[in-house]
């Protein structure tokens, strides 16, 4: 059997492009381990530890965590890790996260391989997200505190602030792989695929 090699691939979007799905999907198929500090963090929440009760109200408001809490996270979670091979999701948000996390790779002799862009317009994602909400709550479950269109459009707008500058920095790279993120999840997936070294 032949080794496997490291692969990092972080995935870029907007909140609702469906950056967790396609990543999911491709965890699945390609044997990566999927790290989402979102689901990081909620699981923190829903367990009340001390560090959830500390960033509940700021993912309550639609803000985003201080980058000391998450690189620590994803240190603990890559410890160990031979080969490295992961799927980030949702991180990282900002250039400060990218250059860390970066360093934190050097490390690890595992540097990223690819950096799919998931475009969708705004519209789409705010549709996507309250409908999220809406199937959550027909199916008598809690939907989460960002799903209403409030939050949605705030999120929306810290991406573009705070977020955008990623594009450029991994485009500066020759990482970053523009997906059009509009359509079925099959079709999509197959234009990741496309992308993939």
């Amino acid at each position: 059997m032949t080794q496997r090699k490291n692969k990092v691939v972080i995935f870029l979007g907007p909140p609702g492009a469906g950056k967790g799905t396609q990543a999911e999907r491709l965890a699945r198929e390609g044997g990566l381990t999927k790290i989402s500090t979102g689901d990081i963090l909620r699981d923190h929440v829903a367990r009340g530890t001390e560090l959830g009760r500390r960033v509940k109200p700021i993912l309550d408001a639609g803000q985003l965590v201080p980058d000391d809490i998450l690189i620590a996270l994803i240190r603990d979670r890559l410890a160990g890790m031979e080969p490295v091979r992961v799927i980030f999701d949702g991180f990282p948000r900002t250039t400060a996260q990218a250059e860390a996390l970066d360093m934190l790779l050097e490390e690890l002799g595992a540097p990223v391989s690819a950096v799919p862009l998931l475009e969708v317009p705004d519209e789409v994602l705010i549709e996507r997200i309250v409908e999220r909400g809406r199937q959550a709550v027909a199916a008598g479950q809690t939907p989460r505190a960002d799903d209403t269109e409030e939050v949605a459009r705030r999120r929306q707008q810290v991406y573009r602030e705070q977020t955008q500058p990623l594009i450029d920095y991994y485009g500066g790279r020759s990482h970053l792989r523009h997906v059009d993120g509009v359509g079925t999840m099959d079709e999509v997936y197959g234009r990741i695929m496309q992308t993939m070294p």
